[in-house]
């Protein structure tokens, strides 16, 4: 015989994993399955194993329409027992009342069982093991099918690791603890708003303020606090965490899509409300044709008799049987009923994480739909607990706090040492780019003077940025930043430098605004809306100490805001990008300006708000449109003038009243399209650098012979066939680019340059260089950039002296 583990297995052949599907309906279904199961086992049995029916004829004269073969043989016949006694003693006695023998009777009774009882009499217990066995089959289906079982089996394998995953406990374990601070804070704020009275002060609106904005409050001791041993994760974990989360993402796209589990479950529900109804109304019309005592007609050839009374031996037991079994079917089918009204009445195909927001603390768990949310709602009959874990796995909080440990896993203290460089400012900087996050190791690093974060997204600086004792300068290209308040504070108080690279206004941080000891702020963006043409910065009041401010912006005007910082500002610098500048009123009120950088504004003329700068010490006028500097008269103005920049434009000439800027030092008109310069140049006797290369000169006037305090002498890439010899009288030269140009000869009297330490004659139409160049004492080989072979004809002593450091 079969065993009834194995009737089971072939029924549903389930994984045990799926057992977080079963609701407690299910599961009782399934018992009564099994139960209804055995009676139909055991029915089946009792079948195969005992007589099934004993005849006896009737007695002679007997009318068999009306006889009652219920008291034939229970009352008045006598020939059961005499049958049974003969039996006993011989199989082949003959009855001495009937005159039949034991093969008659036995052939009478296989007769009579197959035509006289009733075929629900004989095959209940089949009929038992039957819907038994359909009922396990329908129950099991939607496990089996092949739109729905892949989906139930990806589901069921991510839960359980989910729930079994050791960063789900660490991060309902860290939410848990930063829920219990933040009601102990709330608790306090109550209580000291119950015992003052009044308005807000300053300070406290400020923190409102920057809480509000992008600054996350955390307790400072929460932040410096160690992680305890317990809820470290190692490498491993963290990796196996993070498929996690990719899983998790892919079975929400491939599950939440569509409803066929629901649907499936419901027609499934429905088809066994369908078999309990039909199987309880048959049944219970069927089971009185279970009768005890059964009239037989046999044809009286065969053994002289017509009638049989015979006695169906199982019939009181599978009448018992039968009843017992309805009743299972009857619970089975309230069972079914009531999950069809849990299916109908619950709106199962939404499933909200409402109540788990608020226990964990993790705001941004999404609710789910369809068969992700049926599939939840099954699971929660299981155990509520398996969800609110899964739940950790749909958060894109708790994957950024996982990339952070993975992130401190692989950055180590050693791995970030070895990327510290000196930045061009001459501070040692730590370059991050393209992180999906920041390690909290960069914090054990106190030597930091510069973190440059480039396109770096989610970052949360957290308040141990307090150790980074040395950390003056922050660079952040594409990557916004969120403070916690502890950090916040820091950077007030440390913070000199701040650069920033964005796309829009809306990524320039509200904490920026706060940094009251920042002396540098360069800003590389948009910073026009897209309601607005104008600039929208807010307020830099609180800049108190600003002394650089960098604007790299596709600007229509001078943001208004830079009004705010006139009385401190010392140096503004506009990189337009190309797009032109038109509005310059907010210049005038910046009078303690010294440096005016507006590069690629697409001027075609000197500002006039520019010559009301009475402090203005440099004007840097690059890569513009300027073809003419007439107003250059109106520099007089400012008196401290000591650098003008004019290069990257179109200019042809220099006008002759340039010599009215006696305080000039520096002057760059390279890059144009210059054929002569005027002699007045040269009447502005404090230049100390002077740069003419890449425009179309054709000569030097001598007149250079009067800038005695000429440092810097460049007329490189120009057209110049020789060199007045005033320009050798400039003693004080210590740099003398003349390349790329058609010189044939260097006069011998450049021995006068004894301060010269670079000569640049490379491009020109030399064919030898005279040996009094041997005596620029400060001239070494290195800073001579000359032909090789042209090198290679000077005197072997020169070489060697020149040659010496």
């Amino acid at each position: 015989m079969i065993p009834v583990n194995e009737f089971r297995n072939i029924a549903s052949d389930q994984n045990p994993q799926l057992k977080v599907l079963k609701p407690w309906w299910d599961v009782f279904s399934e018992y009564l399955c099994m139960a209804m199961l055995m009676i139909g086992v055991f029915g089946c049995t009792v079948q195969l194993t005992q007589d099934k029916i004993t005849c006896l004829p009737n007695r002679p004269g007997t009318n068999r329409v009306y006889m009652n073969c219920s008291h034939v043989i229970f009352m008045d016949n006598d020939s059961l027992w005499e049958y049974t006694m003969a039996n006993a003693l011989s199989t082949t006695s003959v009855d001495r009342k009937t005159g039949l023998d034991f093969p008659q009777y036995m052939f009478i009774n296989h007769i009579c069982y197959e035509r006289a009882v009733h075929w629900y009499g004989k095959y209940f217990p089949y009929l038992v093991v039957i819907h038994s066995m359909i009922f396990m089959v329908v129950s099991s289906f939607w496990f089996k099918f092949p739109g729905t079982s892949s989906k139930i089996e990806l589901f069921v394998s991510i839960q359980d690791k989910c729930f079994d995953s050791p960063w789900t406990t660490r991060a309902i374990s860290e939410v848990s603890e930063e829920r219990k601070e933040e009601r102990m804070v709330t608790w306090r704020r109550n209580t000291m708003s119950k015992s003052f009275s009044g308005s807000p002060t300053e300070d406290e609106e400020t923190v409102t303020l920057l809480r509000s904005s992008s600054v996350k409050s955390n307790s400072e001791k929460r932040a410096l606090e160690p992680q305890s041993p317990e809820t470290v994760l190692d490498k491993k974990e963290g990796e196996q965490a993070k498929a996690l989360f990719e899983k998790v993402k892919k079975l929400r796209t491939h599950v939440e899509e569509a409803d066929l589990i629901y649907v499936m479950y419901v027609l499934q529900m429905s088809l066994k409300v369908f078999q309990f109804v039909l199987i309880i109304i048959y049944n219970s019309v069927l089971v009185p044709n279970i009768e005890t005592a059964v009239t037989c007609l046999v044809p009286p050839g065969l053994t002289g008799y017509e009638v049989f009374c015979c006695n169906n031996n199982k019939a009181h037991f599978f009448s018992k049987l039968a009843y017992c079994y309805i009743c299972f079917v009857g619970a089975y089918g309230l069972l079914c009923i009531y999950s069809l009204y849990w299916l109908f009445h619950r709106p199962l195909k939404e499933y909200s994480f409402e109540h788990m927001r608020l226990e964990t603390g993790i705001s941004d768990i999404p609710d789910v739909k369809n068969d992700f949310s049926f599939l939840l709602h099954l699971s929660d009959q299981y155990d509520a607990l398996y969800a609110k874990r899964f739940a950790v796995f749909l958060s894109e909080v708790s994957e950024s706090r996982l990339r952070q440990v993975n992130l401190n896993h692989e950055w180590t203290v050693e791995k970030l040492r070895a990327r510290l460089t000196q930045n061009a400012s001459e501070r040692l900087e730590l370059h991050l780019v393209m992180l999906p996050g920041l390690p909290d190791t960069v914090f054990e690093i106190p030597e930091i003077e510069s973190l440059k974060l480039e396109m770096i997204n989610n970052i949360t600086i957290p308040g141990t940025l307090i150790q980074l004792t040395a950390l003056q300068e922050v660079f952040l290209i594409d990557s916004p930043v969120k403070l916690q308040l502890a950090a916040l504070n820091h950077l007030q108080e440390n913070l000199k430098v701040l650069r920033l690279t964005f796309e829009g206004l809306e990524q320039i941080p509200m904490w920026m605004y706060t940094l009251q000891n920042l002396e540098e702020l360069h800003l590389n963006g948009s910073l026009t809306s897209e309601t607005s043409r104008s600039a929208n910065l807010d307020t830099l009041r609180g800049l108190k100490n600003l002394r650089l401010l960098t604007l790299c912006c596709r600007l229509t005007k001078i943001p208004h805001t830079v009004i705010d910082v006139a009385g401190q500002l010392q140096q503004l610098s506009i990189h337009n990008e190309g797009r032109k500048l038109r509005a310059f009123s907010s210049l005038k009120k910046l009078s303690n300006l010294a440096t005016l950088k507006l590069r690629a504004c697409e001027l075609e003329r000197i500002p006039n708000a520019v010559f009301s700068l009475s402090n203005l010490q440099e004007l840097d006028l690059r890569n513009n449109k300027l073809t003419t500097v007439e107003e250059i008269l109106s520099l007089q103005h400012c008196r401290r003038l000591t650098t003008l920049k004019l290069w990257h434009n179109a200019i042809s000439y220099i006008p002759e009243h340039i010599s009215k800027l006696r305080s000039l030092e520096t002057l760059d008109i390279s890059w144009n399209k210059i054929r002569r310069l005027p002699s007045h140049l040269f009447h502005c006797t404090k230049l100390r650098h002077l740069d003419l290369s890449h425009n179309q000169l054709i000569s030097v006037p001598p007149d250079v012979g009067i800038l005695q305090s000429l440092q810097y002498f460049s007329a490189a890439s120009n057209c110049l066939e020789s060199l007045p010899d005033e320009l050798f009288s400039c003693k004080r030269l210590r740099t003398l680019a003349l390349g790329n140009n058609s010189i044939t000869h260097l006069s011998p009297r450049v021995s006068n340059l004894a301060q010269l330490v670079r000569l640049d004659l490379k491009g020109n139409r030399l064919e030898s260089l005279p040996s009094e160049i041997g005596e620029c004492s400060h001239l070494r080989l290195s800073g001579l950039v000359v032909e090789e072979s042209i090198l290679d004809l000077l005197p072997p002593d020169i070489r060697h002296r020149m040659t010496e450091s």
